[in-house]
């Protein structure tokens, strides 16, 4: 079935993110990082009602309308908090006919920290870890992607999604994951606008929540 897109303001891009104990929203219009709307919160203990509520109070219905793109981050994080979040996107990508995408949280942060590790090589590779309660880490592992001699905007792409490892391999680089809410929220902005052109209207089918762990770990 083809869709016929309403005409929508360029740009406007939502999105969804959380992490091991916390869930945040981000709105930006045209493109424009100035114009960055943030919600932050603390998960509750009922997430899954105030999920929905302070979303609601995030974003107008006039405003969610006119959202071009829709982003959002997958895990590894709070197991309950990604399923939920994804759930949510997947929804209001179909209600209002936009596309969504998504990207790892470790993809998120691998900018943040490989600019204040100085590594800023092309094809140089390292790995962000975190380390499960019981045995072996998730780790996902990352590749600057800059040409140009200046890497002042460092580009990185994610080589392996964020999985369970029994050992971190002492010969390449590790770095261990640590989550920014704000900071990181607005890099899942600029990740979302430099992606705008890549994704279909129906890519939210695709979109699922990252479980490298069973919810017992």
């Amino acid at each position: 079935m083809k869709h016929n897109l309403k005409p929508r303001p360029k740009f406007p891009t939502l999105v969804i993110h959380s992490t091991d104990n916390s869930f945040s929203f981000g709105y930006r219009k045209n493109n424009n990082p100035e114009t960055d709307e943030l919600f932050i919160k603390k998960f509750d203990k009922d997430l899954c009602n105030n999920l929905i509520v302070d979303f609601n109070k995030f974003i107008s219905k006039k405003n969610l309308q006119k959202v071009n793109k829709i982003s959002v981050s997958i895990g590894p994080g709070n197991f309950n908090a990604s399923r939920l979040i994804v759930v949510l996107a997947r929804t209001i990508s179909q209600q209002i006919i936009c596309p969504l995408d998504s990207f790892s949280s470790f993809e998120i942060m691998a900018k943040r920290i490989a600019s204040r590790n100085n590594i800023s090589t092309n094809k140089e590779s390292f790995w962000i870890y975190k380390k499960l309660k019981h045995k072996g880490f998730i780790a996902g592992k990352y590749e600057i992607c800059n040409n140009e001699a200046n890497n002042s905007d460092l580009r990185i792409r994610e080589i392996v999604l964020p999985k369970v490892m029994k050992e971190l391999k002492s010969k390449e680089l590790f770095f261990k994951a640590n989550y920014v809410d704000e900071e990181d929220l607005r890099e899942l902005l600029n990740l979302s606008n430099k992606n705008l052109l890549k994704t279909t209207i129906r890519s939210w089918q695709k979109v699922l929540p990252l479980y490298p762990m069973s919810p017992i770990n």
